[in-house]
């Protein structure tokens, strides 16, 4: 028999769901905290919402945490998502970083704050490599780039790490010349090839945390996150972003995101019908 989650358990996970991470859960949401958390509950072989509730606070299980908060988080990604970014890095910033490498040899940073298991952070050194190819660059290589890749779900970040997709994931975005020049055909896997997979380091992490440890960045991506916030989260979060950002730094976030409180800290980019922002100065 499967428990029913109760108005009063809503509210315990509510809480501490957006406590652990910063996502905020209305109230319309209770199904999405009923139907992901059930699976677990019968895995722990407890009878209600209360009860693992009680056991996140007694036993202060990392691990059951870290369980909780992968069944909530959506984890939805695909490759070249949006393609506005790439577009982007390809007409207004390659030329520029190429230039900086040039000119004072250290390399260009780039974060993908909510890497999922891996897509985006592959899609963009895929994306720098056509860009070198296609211009003949031959004195700056990807190993003049650096991509971090973080996540709060260790289980996705292990398939990043791994770079393995089966047929569905790979096919979601992907353009089949791409995938036959960057992955490898192991039966109903796609892997991506060791000469782009070296050049990602991925790791978790929580955006509720300092980002002073991961230092500063050329190109932030943090898409499709912040919608998950609450207001006063996406406020800190925005002032947050900006600080990691070197002089000039860019931020990525979703297409369809409304990004309100951008004005104090970024200036918004037009590139055809795309969209960046750049941190001020």
């Amino acid at each position: 028999m499967t428990a029913s989650l109760s108005s009063r358990e809503f509210s315990l996970f509510q809480k501490y769901i957006e406590d652990q991470c910063g996502i905020s859960i209305g109230d319309e949401k209770a199904y999405l905290i009923e139907s992901r958390l059930t699976k677990l509950l019968i895995e722990s072989k407890l009878n209600s919402f209360e009860e693992l509730y009680k056991m996140l606070y007694d036993r202060k299980d990392p691990k059951l945490s870290e369980k909780v908060i992968d069944a909530i988080t959506t984890n939805e990604t695909l490759w070249f998502r949006d393609k506005t970014p790439w577009i982007i890095l390809e007409k207004e910033l390659m030329a520029e970083y190429i230039s900086m490498i040039r000119n004072t040899g250290k390399r260009i940073k780039i974060w993908s704050a909510a890497a999922s298991s891996g897509q985006e952070a592959y899609s963009t050194v895929i994306s720098i490599d056509q860009y070198l190819k296609k211009h003949r660059v031959k004195d700056v290589g990807l190993k003049d780039f650096e991509i971090v890749g973080t996540d709060i779900s260790a289980p996705v970040l292990e398939i990043a790490k791994m770079g393995r997709y089966d047929p569905i994931s790979i096919m979601r975005g992907l353009d089949p010349k791409l995938k036959e020049e960057y992955f490898i055909n192991e039966g109903r896997v796609w892997t991506v090839k060791d000469e782009i997979k070296k050049h990602v380091k991925f790791r978790k992490f929580n955006l509720q945390n300092s980002f002073h440890s991961l230092g500063k960045f050329d190109m932030i991506f943090c898409r499709y996150v912040m919608i998950y916030f609450s207001q006063d989260f996406k406020k800190e979060m925005t002032k947050k972003l900006a600080n990691a950002l070197q002089k000039k730094g860019v931020l990525f976030i979703g297409n369809s995101e409304i990004f309100p409180a951008y004005k104090e800290y970024f200036e918004a980019k037009h590139v055809d019908k795309g969209i960046y922002y750049q941190v001020k100065e």
